[in-house]
């Protein structure tokens, strides 16, 4: 799992907690194992719920999947958000988060928003 927390992305894997401001900054936190670098030429997949609030101000339940390519210099990251029996897809060669979830966005019925109290963390 991945979690936006002040600003900083984290995550734990295999026993080692990784931070970074963005996904290809990825470091293991603190002085971390020994022999711990930072992640790269690895593929991280995962699903997380992301409630969608129609313009009547219900609130549907939604899941963004996403997979992450971490290939130095490259990053690679493909976003895709299953709403309404509708798949939203998005994608972006520079692992910005952020600006998938906007593309996705842009793509939802009118008067529907994403509720990604974490866009402004990434």
């Amino acid at each position: 799992m991945i979690s936006a927390v002040e600003r900083q992305l984290r995550t734990r894997i295999r026993g080692v907690d990784y931070a970074g401001d963005s996904f290809d900054s990825f470091a293991p936190v603190g002085d971390g194992p020994e022999g711990a670098e930072p992640l790269s030429d690895c593929v991280l997949e995962w699903d997380m719920p992301l409630p969608v609030v129609a313009d009547d101000s219900t609130a549907h339940q939604a899941t963004l999947s996403c997979l992450l390519a971490l290939r130095r210099p490259a990053t690679d990251l493909g976003v895709t958000l299953h709403y309404g029996g509708t798949s939203y897809v998005s994608g972006n060669d520079q692992g910005d988060f952020g600006a998938a979830v906007a593309l996705i966005q842009e793509q939802l019925p009118p008067g529907s928003i994403l509720q990604a109290p974490f866009a402004a963390a990434v």
